[in-house]
């Protein structure tokens, strides 16, 4: 099963943190065979690399920008970056906007059973005495008590694990990620920002996968061998240098090595689901919502680069793709 930390920070919409943390650089340290691997997938992959790009078509012009969910030292100067981009759109579209991002959290608030087992087995029993020590023990370190951890879903369960413990206690549930930041000056500027998604129809679809499926997520990611703070510290670092295909690449190699007999299948589920789905469905919004208009839009840096990327979908539909300097 796919290291979840990768795919949380690239692809889903999670609370951000403060990036106080430090750590290991596990793609450099990797043995040389496999760096030179995940290093020649990435250079293969269309748009590997960078944060920052324009896809014109006529008169529609759309200003992609990939975010990382979590607060990091140039969150503020990417914002710099992003607003005169903004005072000149005619819209902005996040994952979920901030509007939408507020009632799903009441939603949450007013049906614990959206994320919490509220009846039937809890992940004691789901998990086995050991795995399940493992598990209450990392959440710990993450500040959540065992008895609430126990009562997680196993999908909210697995999301957590992809917070790195540091993150957790420095911040981790307190906001201010660049998307929420784009969203907030979008709606200074009069703009406000839409969704490109209902966020709650991806973690349905999530939800229903087989509950055996789901408990050995948790497990593979326990399974994993490393540091939970040094995978957040190598995601962090590899997209501040917005090698973002290396990242994935980077991921798919931790599976296959750690996921067992169904690793490559399981891979490409998730993929499928925490990608292809989402970015044909959102490359159709925006060529029914956005034709004559300039649009910017911030989502995850996962779904920009490969053959089911967002810049290449454009591509496909008459978009010329170029990337835009990000910093000076």
């Amino acid at each position: 099963m796919l290291r979840l930390v990768a795919v949380i920070l690239l692809v889903l919409q999670p609370v951000a943190a403060l990036a106080l943390c430090e750590g290991d650089d596990l793609i450099a340290a990797l043995p040389e065979a496999d760096r030179q691997q995940v290093q020649a997938r990435a250079a293969a992959t269309p748009y590997a690399e960078g944060l920052l790009w324009r896809a014109q078509r006529g008169e529609t012009e759309i200003t992609i920008f990939g975010t990382y969910h979590f607060r990091h030292a140039e969150t503020d100067a990417h914002l710099e970056r992003l607003k005169p981009m903004i005072d000149a759109a005619d819209a902005v579209y996040l994952e979920m906007s901030l509007e939408d991002q507020k009632g799903f959290q009441s939603q949450l608030a007013s049906d614990p059973s959206i994320m919490f087992i509220t009846e039937g087995e809890t992940l004691p029993d789901l998990l086995g005495e050991e795995d399940w020590q493992h598990f209450k023990a990392e959440m710990e370190a993450r500040q959540f008590p065992g008895f609430m951890a126990a009562k997680f879903k196993p999908l909210w369960a697995a999301m957590m694990l992809g917070i790195g413990p540091c993150e957790a206690r420095n911040g981790g549930m307190e906001g201010g990620g660049i998307d929420e930041l784009v969203g907030e000056y979008a709606t200074e500027q009069g703009l406000g920002s839409r969704s490109l998604e209902d966020f709650a129809q991806v973690l349905n679809q999530l939800d229903s996968e087989p509950l055996e499926k789901q408990i050995e997520m948790i497990r593979m990611t326990l399974a994993w061998p490393g540091d939970a703070d040094d995978m957040s510290y190598t995601i962090r670092e590899r997209y501040l240098q917005q090698q973002v295909a290396l990242m994935w690449e980077f991921s798919r190699l931790v599976t296959l090595k750690y996921g067992g007999p169904t690793a490559e299948e399981d891979f490409a589920r998730l993929e499928q689901i925490f990608l292809t789905d989402r970015n044909t469905g959102w490359v159709d919004k925006l060529l029914a919502e956005a034709p004559g208009q300039d649009v910017v839009v911030a989502v995850g840096a996962g779904h920009l680069p490969g053959e089911i990327g967002l810049l290449h979908l454009l591509e496909q539909e008459g978009f010329t793709i170029e990337r835009l300097p990000l910093l000076p």
